[in-house]
């Protein structure tokens, strides 16, 4: 089986620092992670087969987190809605230029943008000159 990942823009956050502070107000009163969409899913096979939600921060793909769940649920309101489960690690990504969208898109794993580590960045380094140095073809 293929592994997918979504992609979802992260709206209201300014980087991955501020996604992880509201994260952990989330873990913290709900003793869990996840994001709530409405649309769930139909490849869930494919996207709990070591898949991640790659998130869009201001234009471009730099995080991603492993799925570990789908949810399907119907809200007080009796309108569908979908809880995406995930882990708390917050991986950092190379920056990928993404176009606004609304709700989800999949991403096919050779399409995915590689993580920070594994592509021989430094994680400490300052988005912004991470972004610079990227933009300049130098790493």
């Amino acid at each position: 089986m293929m592994t997918l990942h979504l992609v979802k823009l992260c709206v209201g956050v300014s980087d991955i620092a501020d996604l992880a502070k509201g994260e952990a107000r989330m873990h913290k009163t709900h003793g869990k992670i996840f994001h709530t969409t409405r649309m769930a899913p139909k490849r869930v096979s494919e996207l709990l087969a070591g898949g991640s939600l790659y998130w869009v921060i201001k234009g471009k793909i730099r995080v991603r987190q492993r799925l570990s769940d789908i949810e399907a649920f119907t809200d007080g309101q009796c309108i569908g809605r979908c809880r995406l489960h995930l882990d708390a690690a917050l991986v950092a990504t190379s920056p990928h230029a993404r176009r606004p969208f609304q709700g989800w898109r999949y991403l096919k794993a050779d399409d995915a943008p590689l993580d920070i580590l594994s592509s021989g960045m430094d994680d400490n380094m300052p988005d912004a000159m991470r972004e610079e140095l990227t933009e300049l073809g130098l790493i």
